[in-house]
């Protein structure tokens, strides 16, 4: 198993960017794919972007792609989220979780979570 922890999160304004990270405990991490999901206040958890084990392949949501990048270091066992030119839609709590398969999108196919950071956008 791992365990995830979520930080960087914060209030900002609109255009602004935030980098989040996901640091990851356990010797087992690189096995992992990890995935940025966010949750908006009375909405579902939604998908955000994911990457594979080695960091080869990523995914992301159509809502953030050009703007959003993962990342992920191994030897350091974290995952980054560069958010750019953030929006008020972005507004949510973000979570990493570790899963099977990079290319899942949907939170059921991730098995651990950590506890979320929040992310504020005003306009």
């Amino acid at each position: 198993q791992v365990q995830l922890v979520e930080s960087g999160g914060g209030l900002v304004q609109a255009g602004d960017s935030l980098r989040l990270s996901c640091a990851a405990s356990g010797r087992t991490f690189k096995t992992y794919a990890i995935g940025w999901f966010r949750q908006a206040p009375g909405k579902d958890r939604e998908f955000v972007a994911s990457i594979s084990r080695s960091g080869d392949s990523t995914y992301y949501a159509d809502s953030v792609k050009g703007r959003f990048t993962i990342s992920r270091d191994n030897a350091e066992r974290m995952v980054y989220l560069q958010m750019n030119s953030l929006k008020p839609e972005d507004t949510a709590v973000y979570y990493c979780a570790a899963g099977n398969y990079y290319a899942y999108d949907l939170p059921a196919k991730y098995d651990q979570w950590g506890q979320g950071t929040q992310v504020t956008v005003s306009s």
